[in-house]
């Protein structure tokens, strides 16, 4: 299970391991499908990130039924059965980045975007989430086909 931490104390996996942060701050977190280890990516968030973590999962669970979750590549995941894996998240030194996989159908774009032309992003800050419009995104990208790799 995982353990809900104040700052400065580690937060475990669900094997009870401490959760090493890479890079950046991102926990680094076995590949595994369910709940749980994304709780434990989440509960391993460095300083505010953690509360912006909480925040998003709570929005995905709140705005998406049956939404799906798993860790891969450290990072959290969220998908919809039969459609496909729709959100992405990863923490960085300054932000977390939010990918949608489909974002280039969500209305209005999310600000980023790369080499894969249906990924859109919103990098956030501290402070910065723009809680109304991730709502409509989660819900617009949860309808629409994803990422195939459940």
């Amino acid at each position: 299970m995982t353990t809900k931490r104040s700052y400065g104390t580690p937060a475990t996996d669900v094997h009870g391991n401490p959760v090493l942060l890479l890079s950046g701050g991102n926990p680094q977190i076995a590949k595994a499908d369910g709940d749980a280890p994304v709780q434990a990516y989440i509960a391993a968030m460095p300083e505010w990130k953690y509360e912006l973590g909480r925040r998003l999962d709570e929005i995905v669970e709140q705005n998406v039924p049956g939404v799906q979750k798993a860790v891969r590549w450290n990072s959290p995941w969220y998908g919809v059965e039969g459609l496909g894996w729709f959100l992405n998240v990863h923490c960085f030194a300054k932000y977390v980045k939010i990918t949608f996989l489909n974002g280039s159908s969500l209305s209005p774009l999310p600000p980023e975007g790369g080499k894969d032309p249906d990924a859109r992003w919103v990098n956030v800050r501290e402070g910065k989430l723009d809680e109304e419009q991730m709502v409509e995104w989660i819900r617009q990208s949860a309808a629409l086909p994803g990422w195939d790799g459940f």
